[in-house]
């Protein structure tokens, strides 16, 4: 398994609330966790740092992409980062998603939240 104390998730989230809680609970799991509120936050940080490891993100939000789109974008140009995406309106197709993307739809209880990203680095 991969070691959790150097492991870097972007959390991308409008909500500030549900932002919170999702960076808690990943922190408490021994990640390290960075946050945007929007994807062009998101990609403007994976410009500046390079070295995260997964990307959570949710579908819906503001600015100029949303979440799968930046999945899409993340995994051609990071394509050895881990993506996770979710939603609670939103069940994207096999198609939608980057290969080897991961859904997991909202509300999540949060140890499932920290079991997914997890096993992503498994």
């Amino acid at each position: 398994m991969a070691s959790r104390l150097k492991t870097r998730v972007l959390l991308v989230e409008d909500e500030p609330i549900i932002r919170a809680v999702g960076t808690d609970a990943l922190e408490e799991a021994g990640f390290e966790v960075i946050e945007a509120n929007d994807a062009d936050h998101a990609v403007r940080i994976l410009e500046m740092l390079g070295e995260v490891q997964v990307l959570f993100t949710d579908i819906r939000m503001p600015g100029s992409m949303n979440g799968l789109q930046l999945a899409r974008l993340v995994h051609q140009r990071w394509p050895n980062m881990k993506i996770l995406v979710t939603s609670g309106d939103t069940w994207p197709t096999t198609q939608q998603m980057p290969l080897e993307g991961h859904f997991l739809p909202k509300p999540y209880n949060l140890d499932v939240l920290q079991a997914e990203v997890t096993a992503l680095l498994d």
